[in-house]
């Protein structure tokens, strides 16, 4: 029989789909499932970008560029430089997702055996993004007992080695919701160039900053413009994960010559999500005030409610819409499992994801879980409620 790679072998498992199998069946059995383990908001896609899609009289469903329209990629300029951020249509790849913006960002600057460092608990993914292009990860880890503050800057230059490539943050954290500080970035920002490395900043959450702190993307630094790469998406920001639309953004003209190469091996992005997303950059204000309300009050919710449960521990997520809890168990892969699979309240359970592959580093985040606030505060509260009833059973 023909042998699977060791690199395919060695590819991750998602803690936030693997467990997708329990639910299904859960759900066949009858039982209501409140899904806290992914991040797809239940926020209403902007009308707009929905319209696009339905009243455009497109004959032909054609290749887009390899790039992405040039028409998108302007408008994307100018949403870009409304953040402060101030880069042209030509530092932009429109790329099927952030996902695969990671990918073409890896694959153009890192050679099989190099290294990029990355705070952890970090996006999952990014241990597969990895793994597909034999780099390895080099975990420097966050506490929740400082809320998963960035780490000292001794604890990033004690790691760097001749094979070191970049340094890689995601601002606002998934799956903390730690929003790093313009002191924080700027500590960054000298290391990078200290020791001539990229800095990768996944920025997909932009919009969703709470408590009247402002977010500090890596582009709007000046001296970093060869360093600077970010990643970004519409996934999140317009509630569109389905049109699978992201972006890299790099001043570097080396760097985006390299990334165009991957983005031309594979054709181009999706034509009707392209449409889509460049109908939303035309999403008012309004629609993100509203949106960020409505998930202050939904963090408040669940912080509060798992607050009140005896033993479990929780970080207070500064953006984003995730949170990390420390259970009172030993395996939350187990208990998670079990939740779904031997458990239910009233014909109700939750699905939770389990923060160990959040890490890279064997046996960290063990009784940790993450937890997606993308449910309305009635269903947050009933969630906690079930959590803590499957606590108590699971702890008997």
């Amino acid at each position: 029989m023909p042998s699977i790679s060791n690199k395919g072998t060695q590819m991750p498992s998602s803690p936030i789909r693997k467990l997708v199998p329990y639910a299904e069946d859960a759900k066949k059995r009858g039982t209501k499932v409140f899904h806290l383990n992914i991040g797809q908001p239940d926020i209403k896609t902007p009308q707009v970008a929905l319209d696009a899609v339905k009243n455009n009289n497109i004959k032909t469903l054609a290749y887009a560029r390899s790039e992405g329209s040039e028409e998108y990629r302007i408008k994307l300029a100018n949403y870009y430089k409304k953040n402060n951020i101030y880069v042209s249509a030509n530092n932009i790849i429109a790329t099927t997702g952030g996902s695969e913006a990671l990918l073409f960002t890896i694959g153009s600057i890192t050679d099989p055996g190099d290294e990029i460092i990355i705070p952890e608990p970090f996006y999952a993914n990014y241990n597969g993004f990895s793994t597909a292009s034999g780099v390895k990860v080099v975990p420097v880890i966050s506490k929740i007992e400082d809320n998963f503050a960035l780490p000292k800057i001794e604890d990033f230059e004690k790691l760097i080695t001749k094979k070191t490539k970049a340094i890689l943050i995601c601002n606002p954290g998934n799956p903390t919701g730690y929003l790093y500080s313009k002191e924080e970035i700027e500590k960054l920002k000298q290391i990078v160039l200290k020791h001539d490395l990229f800095l990768i900043a996944d920025e997909v959450y932009r919009e969703f900053t709470y408590d009247g702190l402002q977010h500090t993307s890596i582009m709007s630094l000046d001296g970093l413009e060869q360093n600077a790469i970010v990643i970004d998406s519409v996934s999140k920001r317009y509630s569109m994960c389905g049109a699978r639309i992201g972006c890299i953004v790099s001043k570097n003209d080396d760097f985006i010559a390299t990334a165009i190469k991957f983005a031309q091996a594979r054709l181009s992005p999706p034509t009707y999500a392209l449409i889509a997303s460049e109908a939303a950059l035309e999403t008012p204000q309004s629609y993100f005030d509203d949106v960020k309300a409505e998930y202050v009050e939904r963090r408040n919710t669940l912080i509060k409610e798992l607050q009140k449960i005896d033993g479990v521990k929780v970080a207070n997520p500064k953006g984003a819409f995730y949170c990390v809890a420390e259970l009172p168990v030993k395996d939350t892969d187990d208990f998670a499992q079990w939740i779904l699979e031997k458990f239910n309240d009233n014909n109700e359970t939750v699905m939770v994801a389990p923060a160990s592959g959040f890490y890279s580093t064997e046996g960290e985040g063990k009784n940790q879980i993450r937890m997606a606030y993308v449910l309305n505060k009635k269903d947050l509260i009933r969630s906690v409620e079930i959590l803590k009833e499957a606590l108590k059973q699971y702890n008997s």
